[in-house]
């Protein structure tokens, strides 16, 4: 008698889901994309309408490629300086397309697996560290106050609540926690009739990069934004695909290649430049996604608010209040945080993880400084120049 064959072709692709729990893990990394995204259109100037549809494109198409809960998120250091210095939405568009070129690059030569081989597994648990240090402590030093007592009772209340129901699947916390931020905005920051008022169709807007801008961009925003890109966008996204889907393959040259054709297309059409992040993974997972189906809900909702929404992106930007983004922030840094655990077994991994996460998350150009002394303390450990003590604490 035959058998019949139970187990799905190895070609199949992963399903997609779009159950609450996958619309629960779509604002995940509400919190760390939202405020760079409108603190970067603000300051530069840029066309919200584009900015939104393109961002939500990329995300779409990142979650029909990975079929991961792998979002995009805006470069962090190309925002910090573009927010900080007001450049010109040029320069950030010529940035852009200069970072998209190294990366693809770096993933088509094969130098970015050869930087993966070389920088120890303990050095990527300390860039996931500083990072989730950082996410932490921003959401709570600037986000939970950001709205004085009724900021700090408003975090207070969804603190609370992702505590009883985080990784509740029948009531995922974040869904309430959105709600509760939508009903406090529309009570007392924002009227429907400023927001209805926005309503209109609008498409993103063409723009060419100029070699002056991509050489300006490349030096100012490219530079320092490229050892942040490799530390976190690229080596710590691998590895947190592989400690929460190890099931799934997923190369750093295949990371580096989404992240370099992205930003190939989003200059020529007034899109903020974008890569995958550690953080965003850790942030969809938290708040209950399993596939690529957050990621697509979360890019749908970023087009809807472009397309339809654009022309009233000051009513939008006050729809999610900073203490509920803050809450979501914290308990991405969290996640992000333990995941190092794994090396608290030997002291000397956990050493130059906490050497590498302080150093990131403390001084300038610290993804960039920390990578390097994590790799030069590692080496010098191997060959015993400096003693490594395999025990646990």
């Amino acid at each position: 008698m035959e058998t019949v064959a139970t187990t799905k072709p190895a070609s199949a692709k992963p399903a997609l889901r779009f159950d609450r729990n996958e619309w629960a893990g779509a604002f995940g990394d509400l919190g760390t994309d939202f405020p760079l995204v409108v603190g970067v259109t603000l300051a530069a100037k840029l066309d919200s309408t584009s900015v939104l549809t393109m961002f939500g494109l990329m995300q779409i198409l990142t979650g029909l490629r990975y079929r991961l809960p792998m979002p995009v998120q805006p470069l962090k250091a190309m925002a910090a300086i573009v927010i900080t210095q007001k450049l010109s939405g040029s320069v950030l568009y010529g940035a852009g397309l200069a970072a998209g070129v190294l990366m693809l690059l770096l993933s088509l030569s094969g130098l970015i697996d050869r930087l993966a081989r070389a920088i120890p597994k303990s050095v990527v648990r300390g860039i996931q560290f500083g990072l989730g240090l950082q996410l932490a402590l921003l959401a709570l030093r600037e986000y939970v106050p950001a709205d004085g007592l009724f900021g700090y009772a408003l975090a207070g209340v969804g603190f609370g609540l992702t505590l009883i129901l985080l990784g509740n699947r029948r009531y995922p916390a974040a869904l309430i926690l959105v709600l509760l931020g939508l009903a406090y905005s529309f009570a007392f920051t924002v009227s429907a009739s400023s927001f209805a008022h926005g309503f209109g169709v609008s498409l993103p807007k063409v723009h060419i990069p100029q070699w002056s801008d991509i050489l300006t961009g490349f030096l100012l925003l490219t530079l320092p934004q490229i050892p942040l890109s490799l530390g976190n966008s690229i080596l710590a996204t691998r590895q947190i695909v592989e400690d929460l889907f190890p099931e799934r393959r997923v190369t750093v040259r295949q990371i580096g290649l989404t992240y370099g054709l992205m930003n190939l297309v989003n200059p020529f059409l007034s899109g903020i430049p974008t890569c995958h992040g550690a953080g965003g993974v850790a942030g969809h997972y938290t708040f209950g996604a399993r596939t690529g189906g957050s990621v697509i809900i979360e890019g749908a909702l970023y087009m809807l608010l472009g397309l339809f929404f654009g022309r009233g992106f000051e009513a939008i930007v006050k729809v999610f209040p900073l203490p509920i983004l803050g809450v979501i922030l914290f308990f991405e840094g969290v996640a992000l945080l333990r995941l190092v655990r794994d090396g608290a077994s030997s002291r000397s991994e956990w050493m130059i993880i906490l050497l590498v996460g302080l150093l990131a998350a403390g001084l300038p150009y610290g993804y960039l400084i920390g990578m390097i002394v994590g790799i030069i303390v590692a080496a010098l450990m191997k060959r015993g120049l400096i003693p490594a003590e395999a025990q646990g604490p």
